[in-house]
C-alpha cells in the first residue's frame, strides 16, 4: 500500500505527539522511589509468607518446634529443634518474661522482656473519669509492636516471640532489651525516658546480623496494634474525637474516619503516626520515615464497654543488616495539649515540623486561625492566673462579646431603622392590601428603605460575620483539655454533660439524639434561647408580612439546639447560656440609650438628601425594575388563577406547602388545579 506525503507527516506528527505526552506523564524520581518501597514492601510480604509455607512444610514430619513444645528435653536437643525455627534467634525463644519500669514525674513505663516491647503506660498527672490511674494500655493484649525479619535460611522471625536480655541503665530512666543473636551477633532497643517529659526515646541499633538475616534485607517490616481505651464520661462523644492520625514527610497531616471502619494504603513516606484518644494520645515517631504504610481502624463492639476502636499500622523501616546501623523513634505518650504540643517544634525549621498540635481538632482550616491565634491564646493566658475554668469562660465570653460589639451594634441599629420606619411600612400594607399587589408592596417598602438610608441586610452581615468565632468556639470546647474535670457550680466536669436528671430506659429516637439524661446547663441555654428568639421577634417586627411558620421556626431552633447539645461538652452549653444572657442585656441597654425619635429625625432628613449612586447601583436599579416589570404580569395571572381555584372550590386558606413542618394526610394539593387555570401540563 502505497502512502502519500500528507499520510507519511501525519504518523509522523502522531509519533511526536505520542513521545511527548509519554514524556510530560513520566512519573517524577520522588514519585518512582515511592512507588519502589511500596513494591519492596509487598514483595517482602510474600517473601515472608512463602517462606513460613517452606518452613511449615520442612518441619511437618520433625518434632515440635515450639519453645513450648520443646519443655522437657534434654538442652542439645532442645535448641536443635528451636534453631530450625529460629535460625541463630533460637537461645532467645526460650525465657521468662519480666518487666522494667520508667518512669518520671509525667509518665510511667513498662518493657516487656518478651518482645523487648512497650507494654504500658500511665499518665501521672491524669486520671480517669471514674477516679481510677490513667492507664492508656496494659499487656499485649492492648498494645502491642512487633518486628518481622526473615532469617538467611528463609525462616520468618517476630521479635514478640523472642525474650530480650535486660540492661537497666544506671540513672533508672533507660533500659537496653538485649536479642542474643550468638557470636557477638545482636539486636538492641534501648529505652529512654527524660526527666520532665512525655517523649520515650525508642532506638534499634543491630550489630553482626550480615549473614543471620536474609542477604535481600533492605528493611523491617513493623506492626503495631493498640486498643483505645474509654477513658471519658460520654463514650459517644469520646468516640468522635478518637482517631488514628498521621503525618506525611515534610507535608500534611491526616487522619482516618472516626465514624466507621476505615484502613489506607499509603506508598508515601511518613514521619510519625498516633493513636489519639479525645485527650490522649499515643504517637510513634520516625527519625527518619515510615515506608509503605498500611493503616487501619476498626470500631469495637457496643458490647466491649472498655475500649473504643482498635488501631492497627503495617509498615516498614530503612534498614541495612550487612553494617551496624540505629533505627531512631520517639514515642510521644501524654496529652493532647495544643501548647504542649506545639512546644516540639520549637527550633525546627518548616519542612522538618512534627505539627502534633494538629492532634488537637480546633475545626475547620477557616476556622482553626481564630482557635490558634485568638482563643487559645486568650484560654492559656487566663489559665496563668485563675484556676476556676468557670470563671475563665465568663471572662473569655466577655471578651468575646467585646470584640464582636461593633458588630453587634452596628445589627441592632439596622433593626431600629427598621423598626421606627415600621408605621410607614403599615402604610404601604394598607395601600396595596391585596395578594396580587404583593410585588407593588414590596417596590414601595423597598424604595422608603432605600430613600431613609436602611437596608434589611446589614443587619444580616453583621451576624455572619460572627458566624466564624461561634464555630471555632463549637469546636474548640469539647476538646480541650483544660476544661477536663473540672468543676464549676453543679457541674463536676466541663468537659462532659452535667446530669441531673438520668434514667436507664432506652426511648426510641429520643436516646440516639439527647441521651438518656437531661443536662441542666443545656437546658438553661435553651430557656435563655428561646426568650432571646421572642425578644428578637418583637424588637425586629418591622411591619411587613412574613411566611407562615417562620414564628414557628425561631422557636424551633433553640429547640434542636437543645437535642444537639444535650450530650455535648457542659463548658460549650455554659459558655452559649452566658453568651446570650449578656447578648440580652446589650439589647435591653441599646434601647435605653438609643433615642428613637432622634433616630427617626434623622431617617427622615435622610429622605429629603438627593440620592446619589455609582454606575453599579444604577445597573443593578435598572435591572430589578426590568426583572419587576417581567414578573409582575405572571405573578398577577398566578393570583388570579390561584384565587379563581379557591372561589370555586370554596377554600378558606390556599399554603405554599414549602413552609410547613408538617402535612397531614387529609390536605388537599391545589397544585393541578392552579396549573390546569393557567393552562399548564
Amino acid at each position: 500500500m502505497s502512502m502519500d506525503k500528507n499520510t507519511v507527516i501525519g504518523f509522523i506528527l502522531i509519533g511526536v505527539v505520542l513521545v511527548l505526552f509519554v514524556w510530560f506523564n513520566r512519573p517524577s524520581e520522588e514519585q518512582i522511589k515511592a512507588q519502589q518501597r511500596y513494591n519492596d514492601s509487598v514483595a517482602r510480604v510474600e517473601q515472608a509468607a512463602l517462606a513460613q509455607i517452606d518452613q511449615a512444610k520442612a518441619t511437618a514430619d520433625l518434632a515440635p518446634t515450639t519453645a513450648a513444645d520443646t519443655v522437657g528435653l534434654p538442652d542439645s536437643v532442645r535448641e536443635e529443634r528451636l534453631r530450625g525455627t529460629y535460625g541463630a534467634f533460637a537461645r532467645a525463644a526460650v525465657g521468662t518474661e519480666e518487666f522494667v519500669t520508667l518512669e518520671n514525674d509525667k509518665v510511667e513505663v513498662r518493657i516487656s522482656t518478651k518482645g523487648g516491647r512497650l507494654c504500658y503506660a500511665r499518665l501521672k498527672e491524669y486520671t480517669t473519669y471514674d477516679k481510677q490511674p490513667l492507664v492508656l494500655f496494659d499487656g499485649a493484649d492492648e498494645s502491642a509492636l512487633n518486628l518481622t525479619m526473615i532469617t538467611a535460611n528463609q525462616r520468618v522471625i517476630n521479635t514478640a516471640d523472642l525474650y530480650f536480655t535486660p540492661i537497666k541503665g544506671a540513672d533508672g530512666r533507660s533500659v537496653t532489651m538485649c536479642l542474643d543473636a550468638g557470636d557477638g551477633a545482636h539486636m538492641d532497643f534501648t529505652y529512654s525516658l527524660a526527666p520532665d517529659d512525655y517523649m520515650l526515646r525508642y532506638t534499634i541499633l543491630s550489630a553482626g546480623m550480615n549473614g543471620i538475616l536474609a542477604p535481600s534485607t533492605r528493611s523491617l517490616d513493623l506492626t503495631w496494634t493498640q486498643h483505645a481505651r474509654q477513658l471519658e464520661h460520654g463514650r459517644k462523644y469520646e468516640n468522635q474525637y478518637t482517631a488514628l492520625y498521621y503525618k506525611y514527610v515534610a507535608d500534611d497531616v491526616d487522619k482516618l474516619s472516626e465514624t466507621k471502619d476505615a484502613d489506607k494504603q499509603i506508598s508515601n513516606r511518613l514521619k510519625w503516626i498516633g493513636y489519639k484518644n479525645k485527650y490522649f494520645a499515643t504517637v510513634l515517631i520516625a527519625d527518619d520515615a515510615f515506608t509503605a504504610s498500611k493503616l487501619e481502624s476498626r470500631l469495637t463492639p457496643d458490647t466491649d464497654t472498655a475500649h473504643l476502636k482498635t488501631f492497627t499500622t503495617m509498615t516498614s523501616v530503612d534498614f541495612d543488616p550487612s553494617k551496624p546501623d540505629t533505627i531512631g523513634f520517639n514515642y510521644f505518650i501524654g496529652p493532647n495539649k495544643y501548647k504542649l504540643l506545639g512546644a516540639y517544634d520549637k527550633g525546627r525549621d518548616k519542612a522538618d515540623r512534627l505539627s502534633l498540635d494538629e492532634l488537637v481538632p480546633l475545626g475547620y482550616k477557616w476556622v482553626r486561625p481564630i482557635n490558634r491565634y485568638f482563643i487559645v491564646p486568650i484560654f492559656d493566658y487566663l489559665g496563668r492566673f485563675l484556676t476556676n475554668y468557670g470563671v475563665i469562660i465568663l471572662i473569655l465570653t466577655l471578651i468575646v462579646k467585646l470584640v464582636l460589639f461593633p458588630l453587634t451594634y452596628k445589627s441592632y441599629m439596622s433593626t431600629a431603622k427598621m423598626r421606627v420606619l415600621r408605621p410607614q411600612v403599615e402604610a404601604i400594607n394598607a395601600r396595596y392590601p391585596k395578594q396580587e399587589q404583593a410585588m407593588d408592596r414590596q417596590k414601595a417598602t423597598m424604595e422608603l428603605y432605600s430613600r431613609a438610608g436602611a437596608s434589611p441586610m446589614s443587619g444580616c452581615l453583621p451576624m455572619l460575620l460572627q458566624m466564624p468565632i461561634l464555630i471555632a468556639l463549637y469546636w474548640l470546647f469539647p476538646t480541650a483539655i483544660e476544661l477536663r474535670q473540672q468543676s464549676f457550680l453543679w457541674a463536676k466536669d466541663l468537659s462532659t454533660f452535667d446530669a441531673v436528671i438520668s434514667w436507664d430506659a432506652n426511648i426510641p429516637l429520643i436516646s440516639s439524639f439527647m441521651g438518656n439524661h437531661i443536662s441542666l446547663f443545656c437546658l438553661l441555654m435553651t430557656i435563655v434561647n428561646v426568650v432571646y428568639s421572642k425578644i428578637n421577634m418583637n424588637m425586629s417586627n418591622t411591619g411587613q408580612q412574613q411566611m407562615p411558620g417562620m414564628a414557628m421556626m425561631t422557636y424551633m431552633m433553640p429547640v434542636m439546639f437543645f437535642f444537639i447539645f444535650n450530650q455535648n461538652a457542659a463548658g460549650l452549653s455554659y459558655y452559649f447560656l452566658v453568651s446570650t444572657l449578656i447578648t440580652i442585656l446589650q439589647t435591653a441597654s441599646f434601647r435605653y440609650f438609643i433615642n428613637e425619635d432622634k433616630l427617626l429625625a434623622k431617617l427622615e432628613a435622610n429622605k429629603k438628601k438627593p440620592r446619589k449612586r455609582g454606575s453599579f447601583m444604577e445597573r443593578m436599579a435598572e435591572m430589578q425594575k426590568k426583572q419587576q416589570e417581567l414578573y409582575e404580569p405572571i405573578q398577577k395571572k398566578m393570583q388570579a388563577a390561584i384565587k379563581a381555584v379557591g372561589d370555586e372550590k370554596g377554600y378558606t386558606y390556599i399554603i405554599n406547602p414549602q413552609v410547613l413542618l408538617y402535612t397531614g394526610s387529609s390536605a388537599i394539593d391545589a397544585t393541578p388545579l392552579v396549573k390546569a387555570k393557567l393552562g399548564l401540563k
